[in-house]
């Protein structure tokens, strides 16, 4: 009988530790189905990956716990499950029902292990959702039984870090800050220096689009007209000296002879006058145009 006391007592061992000799017997039958429960989906999250059946299999662990009485290893294989369960739902991408499935364990915030309330303050700032906690951490740190928690100073500065300041309270954070026997006195120094920073940089308003300067409209359009005139310039420019080229006169005169043999063009005829008349116009004004760049200022005079 002893050695099978002692062998029942053995998977305990880390979460509530052995039973003593005082404890009732009658409690071992109910909790050790959830620790072997809880071990099941352990393993189910971290090895096999499979997050529905590590989720389904704390539920009925804490199903198997409804109905036990809280003693200290009942409370820590609870908080165990809610740590799996949380995990499982964070892993399959249904982390804004983590908060709901937690309460209907606990029903009442005040009651939540500071272990499930600390993951879920986490949980929700990493979303970037911390109003979703703001009222169960409010009401957990205003709760008398919890303020003499060794845990208490270090969610309240969570709550203050991660919730209140991202949501703006700043008002509600001093207060807490300053009001709080759990925080130490450097926990409260950090805790007004990130108030006061937030406050600043709240204050601090940047430059509206309207207020800041803008480029004028004509200078802009000035300096794109000015680009687009020296550009037509040196195209005008290589255009020109090409124009004054020998090779190019060359090919001009040629094409023009082949034009004249290939349409048996007759310059003597009284029809051919006025296209002779807009080809010597038009040699002009390529003369004129190329000589005005070579030399402008003879030109001019």
């Amino acid at each position: 009988m002893k050695s099978d006391a002692s062998t029942s007592a053995a998977p305990l061992k880390g979460l509530g530790g052995p039973l003593r000799s005082s404890e009732p017997a009658r409690a071992l039958p109910a909790v050790l189905p959830a620790v072997h429960l809880l071990e099941e989906a352990s393993d189910l999250l971290v090895v096999h990956l499979d997050f529905p059946a590590a989720l389904e299999t704390c539920e009925r662990a804490w199903e198997s716990l409804a109905e036990e009485p809280a003693s200290g290893t009942v409370v820590e294989v609870k908080c165990s499950l809610c740590v799996v369960g949380i995990q499982a739902l964070a892993e399959m991408n249904r982390w804004r029902e983590v908060l709901s499935w937690v309460l209907q364990y606990y029903q009442d915030p005040q009651k939540l292990p500071p272990k499930v309330l600390e993951l879920c303050i986490l949980l929700y700032s990493k979303m970037q959702e911390p109003g979703a906690v703001l009222a169960v951490v409010d009401a957990w740190l205003q709760d008398p039984d919890n303020q003499g928690l060794p845990e208490y100073g270090s969610l309240a500065e969570l709550h203050v870090l991660r919730v209140l300041l991202p949501l703006g309270r700043l008002s509600e954070a001093e207060e807490l800050a300053l009001g709080s026997a759990a925080f130490s006195e450097e926990q409260r120094e950090e805790v007004l220096q990130a108030i006061r920073t937030a406050r600043q940089q709240s204050t601090q308003k940047p430059l509206s689009s309207q207020e800041q300067p803008k480029p004028s409209q004509e200078g802009s359009f000035s300096r794109k007209l000015m680009s687009l005139l020296r550009l037509l310039h040196r195209l005008w420019g290589s255009v020109a000296s090409h124009l004054l080229s020998q090779p190019f006169r060359k090919s001009l005169l040629a094409a023009l002879i082949l034009c004249l043999l290939v349409l048996r063009f007759d310059p003597a005829s009284p029809s051919s006058l006025p296209f002779i008349y807009q080809l010597a116009q038009l040699f002009r004004r390529i003369q004129k145009a190329t000589l005005s760049r070579l030399y402008p200022l003879a030109l001019r005079d």
